[in-house]
């Protein structure tokens, strides 16, 4: 028997679900396993395979910067750029950066590789480092039987994606970060794991007794070994092309119809959200579900929404001091949270919740919006305009120190009479209600939270809530300022250009629908940067900045979110610039991404680093994939530009993952906005008129005012437009009416007559259900 067995360690299903520390996601391994792998190789995989999942402790660490440590080492990663790679940097572990210096050691020396991927605010990542690849026993040990890479999974998603994928399918529970990895110098991999001990506990494997284990297998068992990573490449070829090898088929209402209604299983009727614990924001679900309830009138539909945005909003998960939404909850009501702030979550759910005020017109909404972009722009945006990535849940050694208090620190911070307005407000107790996770016991510490809206509590106060409101937020901003004095979470700093092309979408969406100039200049500014500093000199897309250096290739999610945000910047400003480069960046797309033989985006371009398998993916998880948005961003732009072959090319893309998104729809809610934009109604509205005019100006705003997420918006001024022509030549046609500003509305590819009046173009948008 290979001596592999005997390093087969069982896994606990329910403590593998608790890797939530670094915003684990699970995924079964039967859903990634689902008609991709016949039985027979299943199991022989699982015959040869390591299987690892080591889960739990009580040590902490803080996410500090790596400058802070003491420095008793350097190795190569001490000129990298990545936060989360410098704070490696000092580590005794001989850390190489990926790259070909450190595959041709391996085969030199013929040692296997250990691959390390995380990134700078995991809380876990942090555990395993200070734990294990800061210690001299486990380096000394790493150092004579690997040649260690580390990767941030944020800097190169392609070997983040790909190497998860393993994991998901040689785990029976779920995957997340710190996430280890044992492969042979030509990147096949045989082992995967998450966080691992330094010593043997309750029956786990640690380093010091896994990595000798690992070392006598390669030397005494190397057949059996490179059989079972070329089973385990040969598995994740097949997983990572989830699109089919045959003509597809379009997709209709009843797919629609089968992900609401998977939804409406899973929504938790009491706390919102939907299944148990732990409970992730997924945002994209509310804007499938809200355009469901535009499309169908169903009121459940837009129940949902609203129920899991007040929750979430009244919840520990939300920063009620200093405003922005942390990672997810780990229990079921939205209370305790993981305290990691992630860009792209703010993105998303300022999207959510700005849509959900179109949809609904109230105002509680709107100020939820308004707070997250007030973070964004108060804590997480660069000199340079670009928007930081994250912040990490640990400060002090400690995970949400910085954000929770005890009874005595309000009164304190507060005196007698406000601090007891907080306590009863936000439901503070002397014992705490901050439940250190990994021990279960409290910590005398308070995460504030509302169990129910402010407007309510302020009857209770028999006082107006305009007055309780002012009141909360004088003790708000003391708490903040007193706040700011703490020692503040690490920050990772670089920018990422897929998910500022969420927050310039996020941005530019708020700015219309609030009326807030200050949003569409921070969208501006923010794609200005990008598109001078974030691209090589070919003109094509960068994915990374950091300290004034751009670098790696920009991948698909790259540029498919990039476009979302200029599409939506162009139709906040109605500036023809913007447009022109997103259709720029979309024929690059094409031209780099596209899969002529199956349909859908890869999520490399083909001049990219080969890996052991050119991904694909259309799972919309945190956040959505490229390919969901790649297929909006086509059927806008074949509104647009009225050229049908961009449609024709996101019939093809929805072709090559209809059986996969059949399978189960709710797992690709993104994707589902696109289905019902193209399956309609959609419209086109081309406004012509003078942009300084009061008419024309009265016009738009009303627009902007109107729910109708299915539609793109052209602007012409009166006099002849020669750039809105170009792009778009229908327009050449479409002049003002007596000189007033004039509405053209389309409506499934049939349109309007043209008009004048206001409400007969809102009333055009809003056609009457059969």
């Amino acid at each position: 028997m290979s001596l592999l067995i005997n390093i087969i360690i069982l896994v606990n299903e329910e403590r593998c679900s608790k890797l939530s520390k670094c915003h684990m996601e699970k995924i079964t391994m039967e859903k990634l396993a689902s008609g991709l792998m016949n039985k027979t190789l299943f199991i022989g995989l699982i015959t040869y395979l390591v299987l690892f999942c080591l889960l739990t402790t009580n040590n902490t660490y803080s996410a500090q910067d790596s400058g802070s440590k003491q420095m008793k080492h350097s190795n190569r990663l001490k000129n990298e750029k990545s936060p989360y790679l410098l704070q490696h940097a000092d580590n005794p572990v001989d850390w190489y950066p990926w790259g070909e210096e450190a595959f041709e050691k391996a085969r030199k020396e013929n040692k296997p590789i250990l691959l390390s991927i995380g990134y700078s605010t995991c809380h876990w990542c942090h555990v395993m480092e200070h734990e294990s690849f800061e210690d001299e026993e486990v380096a000394k040990l790493m150092n004579e039987t690997f040649v260690s890479i580390k990767v941030d999974r944020e800097e190169r998603p392609d070997i983040d994606n790909i190497y998860m994928t393993v994991c998901q399918l040689m785990s029976k529970g779920g995957c997340g970060w710190p996430l280890n990895v044992i492969m042979t110098p030509d990147k096949k991999p045989f082992f995967a794991g998450t966080y691992i001990p330094k010593e043997s506990r309750y029956g786990r494997m640690g380093m010091m007794e896994f990595v000798p284990k690992i070392k006598e297998a390669w030397e005494k068992d190397k057949e059996n070994i490179l059989n079972s990573a070329d089973a385990v490449t040969a598995a994740v070829q097949k997983a990572t092309d989830v699109s089919q090898n045959t003509e597809g088929k379009d997709l209709s209402t009843k797919t629609l119809d089968t992900a609401y209604n998977q939804l409406l299983r899973n929504f938790d009727e009491d706390n919102g959200g939907f299944g148990t614990r732990p409970k992730f924001p997924t945002p994209h679900n509310h804007l499938f579900l809200l355009r469901y309830w535009k499309r169908t009138g169903d009121p459940l539909a837009l129940q949902m929404v609203e129920k899991t945005l007040q929750e979430m909003r009244l919840g520990g998960i939300y920063d009620h001091v200093g405003f922005g939404f942390h990672r997810y909850s780990t229990d079921q009501n939205w209370l305790l949270p993981h305290f990691e702030k992630m860009l792209y979550d703010q993105a998303m759910l300022a999207m959510a919740y700005t849509e959900l005020y179109q949809a609904t017109g109230k105002k509680e909404y709107e100020n939820t919006a308004r707070e997250i972009l007030t973070y964004v722009l108060r804590d997480m945006t660069s000199a340079e305009g670009g928007f930081y990535s994250a912040e990490d849940a640990d400060s002090e050694g400690e995970e949400g120190k910085f954000y929770v208090w005890t009874e005595e620190e309000l009164q304190e911070t507060l005196g007698k009479e406000n601090a007891e307005l907080i306590i009863r407000t936000f439901n503070t107790s002397k014992p705490g209600n901050f439940t250190e996770e990994a021990g279960g016991h409290q910590t005398g510490a308070n995460i504030l939270h509302l169990q129910k809206p402010l407007s309510e509590i302020a009857i209770s106060y028999e006082i107006s809530e305009e007055e309780f409101s002012t009141k909360i937020e004088k003790a708000r901003t003391t708490l903040f300022n007193e706040r700011e004095k703490r020692i503040h979470p690490y920050k990772d700093d670089k920018i990422l250009t897929d998910w500022n092309g969420l927050m310039i979408a996020a941005f530019s969406m708020a700015g219309r629908a609030f009326n807030e100039p200050q949003y569409t200049q921070a969208a501006e500014k923010a794609a200005n940067f990008i598109l001078k500093d974030m691209r090589d000199s070919k003109g094509k897309l960068l994915h990374r900045y950091r300290q004034g250096e751009s670098g790696i290739m920009a991948n698909v999610d790259d540029y498919a979110f990039l476009i979302w945000g200029l599409l939506e910047l162009y139709e906040s400003t109605f500036d023809i610039q913007y447009l022109k480069v997103a259709l720029s960046l979309q024929n690059d797309m094409d031209k780099g991404f596209w899969d002529d033989k199956n349909g859908g985006y890869f999520f490399t371009s083909d001049d990219a680093e080969e890996l052991i398998s050119r991904q694909k993916e259309i799972y919309d998880g945190a956040i959505p994939s490229g390919n969901s948005v790649g297929g909006v961003n086509l059927l806008k732009f074949s509104r647009i530009t009225g050229n049908v072959e961009y449609e024709q090319k996101a019939s093809k893309l929805g072709k090559a993952f209809s059986e996969t998104i059949e399978s189960g729809p709710m797992a690709y809610t993104l994707f589902m906005t696109g289905l019902d934009f193209g399956l309609g109604p959609s419209y086109e509205v081309v406004i012509v008129g003078n942009p300084e005019d009061e008419d024309t100006k009265a016009m738009i705003e009303a627009l902007r005012k109107t729910y109708s997420p299915n539609k793109v918006v052209l602007f012409r001024e009166k006099e002849d437009d020669a750039e809105i022509i170009e792009i778009a030549e229908f327009t050449q046609a479409q002049l003002s009416i007596e000189e007033k500003a004039t509405a053209y509305v389309c409506l499934n590819h049939v349109c309007n007559l043209p008009t004048t009046d206001i409400n007969k173009m809102i009333e055009l948008l809003t056609p009457k259900k059969p």
